[in-house]
């Protein structure tokens, strides 16, 4: 947790960016009647039924104190798809960075050997060199602000029926581009020190000396 925290504090560093990295899955919903178009006096009317559609997942990547984000709609979230992402923020996204600092929780394909799994010994390790991965405390995902901003993408643009992946490619992609022309930031509060007198009850009791008796 400390490394984490640690990490959210440095100042921002275009050569050493600290970019955190989260996924979720999304449901697709189809209408299954035409919804009755705005009238006079009148809303827009949608029937409540729906058809599943099935479901796709969203990669987010964000870098905090840049005010960016990238989304990237697949249909899976395999090893191979995680290895993807991570050759995207090294080869597209950060050329020029030195190190690539990635925050993520700790999912059985957010690890360095996805890389290998997905391409030549040689071209994993090459990406691998720019990266350094920190992982959040298991049951502590809130710790990455990558969660903050799937829950600002879920309540500004997946709040509808969307019925396949080319739509919801489309709206994630309208969102960022809006999103990143504002720079819109994310100022992380959390600190060490409040970590540390608010969850005081997952360090260790050190023993102290009181009038020369260890207690």
């Amino acid at each position: 947790m400390e490394d984490v925290l640690d990490l959210l504090a440095e100042p921002y560093d275009p050569k050493r960016p600290v970019v955190c990295f989260d996924e979720k899955p999304v449901q697709l919903l189809a209408d299954t009647r035409e919804t009755l178009p705005v009238r006079p006096g009148q809303p827009e009317r949608r029937d409540h039924e729906y058809k599943r559609q099935g479901t796709v997942n969203i990669f987010m990547t964000v870098q905090p104190l840049a005010g960016w984000r990238h989304v990237d709609v697949t249909e899976q979230r395999t090893k191979l798809d995680f290895a993807a992402q991570m050759k995207q923020l090294v080869d597209v996204h950060y050329p020029d960075a030195e190190c690539i600092r990635v925050v993520m929780d700790n999912l059985n394909t957010h690890k360095r050997a996805s890389l290998y799994d997905a391409y030549a010994p040689d071209e994993a390790l090459r990406i691998l060199k720019r990266l350094a991965f920190h992982y959040t405390p298991k049951h502590a995902s809130w710790l990455n602000p990558a969660e903050l901003e799937l829950s600002a993408l879920s309540g500004q643009c997946l709040d509808r029926r969307i019925p396949d992946r080319q739509s919801l490619g489309q709206a994630a992609a309208a969102w960022e581009d809006r999103r990143n022309q504002d720079q819109v930031k994310i100022h992380w509060r959390f600190s060490i020190q409040k970590a540390r007198t608010k969850l005081q009850r997952l360090y260790p009791e050190l023993p102290t000396i009181i009038n020369g008796t260890l207690h």
